[in-house]
Parts: structure tokens; sequence; C-alpha cells
């Protein structure tokens, strides 16, 4: 009988999903110089790109700024140019870039990346998801045999379906009443229109014998599906768009469904009234309570729907009234039907679908509510409870792990019959993952670092900030493979990859961040913001090579973005070669530098040089001492120290 729900459930909506569509806010304001400097590396690297400046390093670093902000079509853009530099590319960025171009509606290049991606990444399956060749099949396999499954005890030849708690009892829908002459057919099926009956629960949620829910509640038309508060003073319930002998309908004339709400005074249900989002255009039905009984679950076609009907959900508020309806998302809904929703205190969701793979039908699927509100990967529950035919209605306790679902499966007794059940093992077998986050070079602790759990194709799960120690977690499943980014601001956005393995326990993985800005005062070495140690030279030369160029490009920009910033730029050499030309070789490299900035368009007045040859080494590596090429190397080096603000 659950079909005169889909029946009547029109297609108004065409299919407007478009999961790339949202763009990232990258906030990174330019900060004045007061006493000290706050330089966004990451800024000036982009500027520093745009003069046409290549590097393999700087153009991950943008591709990566934008990906992980979600902003694909820059993302798109910078991994574009480190592609076209032909170098050997981690296959990782051929995964960001295909994912990339696909937000931006470039599918064949998309396509070409992501073969190229599987190519090089055989067993990642994200390139498999997105292509569609997963076997669902074996997966619903895996997912079988969980349940001990028989029937309820309450059916009728008739159609019975759609069960829900009340107190001690189970009340659900049925066609079974024939004998009054006011009790009318559906057209649609012949069966007749249902109302509903309870049932007490015995031991091993057994049914007792059905009888009439009430009559206040029950009418010529079709009641069903309904929803109760823990106090069981409170019903939610679907029905045929009639209120108080008043039937409404469409501009079609057709008759739809709404959802209702009752009260209980005196041991009796009054006060019926049909819920504000309602409309005589569209329909509503199947309500479901949060634990909490803060938000209302439902099924509809209503304006913003993605397929033919989809699960939604209304905030209740403290004085009663009804929020905005929220679509739950591609994630759940599909361009099919998404129906018969209910809500666990486990913060999952049950419901049925014929859009998500399955084995015939609707089949019942359950889906994790993270804390920020997003659903977890979909997951078929497997046979027994499903079937080739259509299976819904999933009602379970949590506690007993016993329940009911409605099918028409063959050996039925009606049109529809409801089945209890014993959850045997559980579908989700889960893990801790942790760690901590420090600092690279410094390896202190990063409190309120923002930490995000991705998914593997990098839908987001559920973020958290770190603790006073550090310390952050989440829980996740065993046997899939994550990405957890952490992002704090003046450090780099670090992203890790980790699998889990198949069986419970803890996954400990910690992340170290390396700061991307850095403050600096008088005094200070603006090259050290961006790990310039020497500016490049050809042997005995002092003429100013293309990768000292992009190096001093680096401090050109911040030059000209800080007009009253002047340097002294110091260059020095190692021990080898003599003390005097040392000193001139150093002198010429120095002097070099400060001409190639003068010809860039920085004021001479604004800056000075020395060389110091080998009077100023950093370590033991003075003449005749032995030493190895990287040591000799750390004493060449170019500085620029801020000498006014």
């Amino acid at each position: 009988m659950k079909n005169y729900i889909f029946l009547y459930l029109t297609i108004l909506c065409s299919f407007s999903f478009n999961g790339f569509s949202q763009k990232a806010k990258l906030a990174a304001a330019d900060k004045e110089y007061d006493n000290y400097a706050y330089i966004d590396a990451i800024k000036t690297y982009e500027r520093v790109a745009k003069k046409g400046y290549k590097s393999a390093d700087m153009f991950q670093k943008l591709g990566n700024a934008y990906f992980f902000n979600s902003d694909y079509e820059k993302a798109s853009k910078w991994y574009g140019e480190l592609f076209a530099m032909n170098q050997e590319v981690e296959p990782e960025y051929y995964y960001r870039y295909s994912h990339a171009l696909r937000a931006t509606g470039d599918n064949v290049k998309a396509n070409e990346m992501l073969e190229k991606f599987n190519q090089k990444s055989e067993n990642d399956n994200r390139g498999k998801l997105y292509k569609k060749n997963t076997n669902y099949l074996e997966t619903i396999k895996a997912n079988s045999g969980r349940y001990t499954v028989e029937d309820a005890g309450i059916n009728s030849k008739y159609s019975d379906y759609g069960s829900a708690f009340y107190l001690n009892k189970i009340v659900f829908a049925t066609s079974r009443d024939t004998g009054s002459l006011g009790q009318r057919k559906h057209k649609w099926t012949n069966q007749y229109f249902t109302n509903l009956y309870s049932a007490d629960l015995g031991e091993a949620m057994s049914p007792g014998l059905p009888i009439k829910f009430d009559k206040n509640i029950n009418s010529k038309f079709h009641e069903a599906t309904p929803a109760f508060t823990k106090d069981g003073k409170t019903i939610y319930f679907t029905r045929n768009n009639y209120l108080n002998g008043k039937k409404g309908k469409n501009e079609s004339k057709i008759t739809l469904i709404k959802i209702y709400k009752a009260s209980l005074d005196d041991n009796k249900w009054s006060n019926v009234i049909e819920l504000p989002f309602n409309s005589d255009n569209y329909s509503t039905a199947h309500p479901a309570l949060s634990p909490d009984e803060k938000t209302l679950y439902f099924v509809s076609d209503m304006p913003g729907t993605l397929g033919q009907s989809d699960l939604f959900k209304v905030k209740i508020n403290e004085d009663g009234s009804y929020g905005t309806p929220i679509n739950l998302g591609n994630t759940i809904n599909t361009e099919g039907k998404e129906t018969f929703p209910n809500v666990t205190d486990e913060n999952e969701i049950y419901f049925a679908s014929d859009g998500h793979p399955g084995l015939g039908g609707l089949d019942i699927f359950v889906s994790k509510i993270n804390g920020d509100g997003s659903y977890g990967e979909v997951q078929n529950v497997g046979e027994s409870v499903n079937s080739s035919k259509d299976d819904f209605a999933y009602l379970i306790d949590t506690k007993s792990r016993r329940g009911f679902f409605t099918s028409n499966r063959d050996g039925g007794q009606g049109y529809d019959d409801i089945y209890k059940f014993l959850e045997t093992k559980r579908l989700i077998c889960e893990q801790e993952l942790y760690g901590e986050i420090t600092d690279l070079t410094t390896h202190e602790i990063l409190p309120n670092t923002k930490v995000t759990l991705y998914d593997n194709q990098f839908n987001s799960i559920k973020s958290t900030t770190s603790d006073n120690l550090g310390n952050y977690s989440f829980t996740v499943e065993c046997g899939k493979n994550y990405n957890v980014r952490a992002e704090k601001t003046d450090y780099n956005t670090s992203e890790q990859n980790v699998t889990i393995v198949a069986a419970k326990g803890r996954t400990y993985l910690p992340i170290t961040l390396e700061k991307t800005a850095c403050k600096v005062a008088l005094g200070d070495d603006l090259g050290k913001c961006f790990g310039i140690k020497m500016i490049y030279f050809d042997l005995d030369k002092y003429n100013i090579r293309s990768e000292a160029a992009l190096d001093l490009e680096k401090i050109l920009d911040v030059l000209e973005h800080n007009p009253n910033m002047k340097l002294d730029i110091r260059s020095h050499t190692d021990s080898r070669q003599t003390f005097k030309y040392n000193e001139l070789l150093s002198e010429r490299r120095a002097d070099a530098t400060l001409k190639w900035l003068v010809k860039n368009g920085i004021s001479p007045d604004r800056l000075s040089s020395k060389g110091y040859g080998e009077t100023q080494l950093i370590n033991k590596c003075a003449d005749g001492v032995k030493c190895s090429e990287e040591e000799h190397q750390l004493n060449r080096r170019s500085e620029f120290i801020i000498m006014a603000l």
C-alpha cells in the first residue's frame, strides 16, 4: 500500500544537483607593518607566479591552497600550470586536478586526468567510484546475513506497513477495514484506504492482537506512518489532504498527502492540525522524529527536490513553531525516490530508496549523521532485510537490536507485510582516529587547530578543533581510507592520508604544521620568510641567474607592498679561495643583488649592500678545517636585513 505515496508524489522538479558549486573564501587580508611585518607567503607566491616565473613547488602550493578551500576554479588554474611543466608529478595531483576540472565543467579533460590517475594508482578507489566501476553487489553481499527475519504476526491479506513504536505498543497502517459502507478503495491499487492499528508488544517484541488505534485520527481516507513523542502525548502522521470534513486538491484536481499533528488530552486524541509547510500542490509524508524531538524528518516532492521524492528535515522550535524545511542533500537523495526515514539515538538515519544501488525495487539503506550535520557513506543493509522486491519502513530498537520493516516480497500474506527482525551483527565497525598537532620546527603543541576529516573522495565528514594539548580525535569506520586536513593561521595547511585497518581499535596519526607566514622586526632577515639561503651565481661570477631571480621576485614583491621598508643586502662566502678573493666576490654579488632590485623599480635609497666574504662563518669550516660540501654551503648565504619599517 505504500504505492499511494509514490503514485501521488508527482514529479515537479528537475534534477538540479551541483555538488561542486561551493566557492571557497580565502580570508587573507593584508596587515600593515607596525614595528614588525606580517608576510603572507602564499599571496606573495601567487603574485610572483603571475609575473611568469615558474616553479613546480610553488604551483603545488598554490593549487593546494585553493583546493583545500574548495576554490576549484583557481586550483585548476595552478594545477594546470604544474602539469604544463611536464615534470614528474605525484599521483595525488592527477586526482586533484581531475576533481577541480570536473567542478569547472571540463569533463573531457577531467576524465583524461582521472584515467592517468587510475594508471598510476591502480588500488585507489576514488577514480573507480567516479567511473562507477565498483561492484556494488559484492558490497551488498558483504553486508548481508546479519538478521533473522520472520513474519511479525499482525499481517492480513491486505496491505500492512509502516510501523512505529508508541509506549509499549506498535502502531501501523493497514487496509484491512472492508466492512464499512463509507470505506473506500484506492483506485491505483484496488486496496482499501488505510487506517492506523495498534498492538501490544510482548516478549522479544512479539505483537499481540491488533486493534483500531483511534477514531479521531482515522478517517475515510488514508492515515499512515505515525511518529510519537516519547511521552506519548503528541502524534505526527500522514493523511490525505483532508481535515474537518474538507478535502483539498491541487491544480490538477488530485488530492495529495500531508503531515498532520494531534495531541493527547484526557486519554483522547484531539486538536488535529496540518503542519505549516504542507501544500495543496505537493506532498509531504512519513514523519520521523529525531531522538531529542527537536527535528522532524519527512519525505516530499516540494520545490527544491532533487529527484522524484527526497528526504527533508525541519527544526521544531521551543514555542512549537517550525523552521524552514531543508533538503538532506545529494549524499542521501538521488534523482530517484528516497522515502520512509527513521532516525535512531545512535545518530543513524535509515531510509528506503530506489536511487542508490540495491537488489531491486526499494531497498533499505543507512547513513551516519555526523556532528556537523553532514551524512556519512550510504550503505545498503544487505539481504534478508532487503530483497528483489520493495523493502521499506525500517524501525529498530537500538538497545535490543530488534525491530520491524515492511516488504511486498514473495511468500507474504498480503499486498505488503510487516516483518520483525533481530540484528545479530552490527554493520559498522568503528575505530578512534587520534593524534596531536605540533609545529614542524619547534615541536610545540598547536591548540585550536582546525582539523577536518574527509572521505576518499574529499567529501567533508566532520570537523573539530585540537584541544589545549594539541590533541584531536574522530570516530571512523574500519577498513576505510580517509584524508585528515589540519589548518591554522600562519601555517601551511597539511593533509594526511590514512587507511583504517578492518578491526576495532585505535589509529594514531600525528600531524606537524610548517609556518607559511612570518613576523619580522627591525634587524630580522626577510629572506628567512621564504627560506632564501643564498642567491645563486655561476662559479666565480656575480651576474644574477634565473634561479636567483625567482627568489629576488619574492623580496621585490614585499618591498613593493611595504614602501617604508629598507634592506641591507649581505653576501657571504665559504672559506675556500683566499680571504681577499672571497671579500671581493661577495661584495660584487651583494652589489649585483642590489642593482637587480633597483632595475626592477626599488629606489636606491631603500637599499644598501655589503660583502662579508668569509668573515662571518656560522660553523667550524674555516681555512684548513675539513668539511663536507653541505657544511660549506651553510656559509654561502644571502641575507636581507630589515633596517627600517
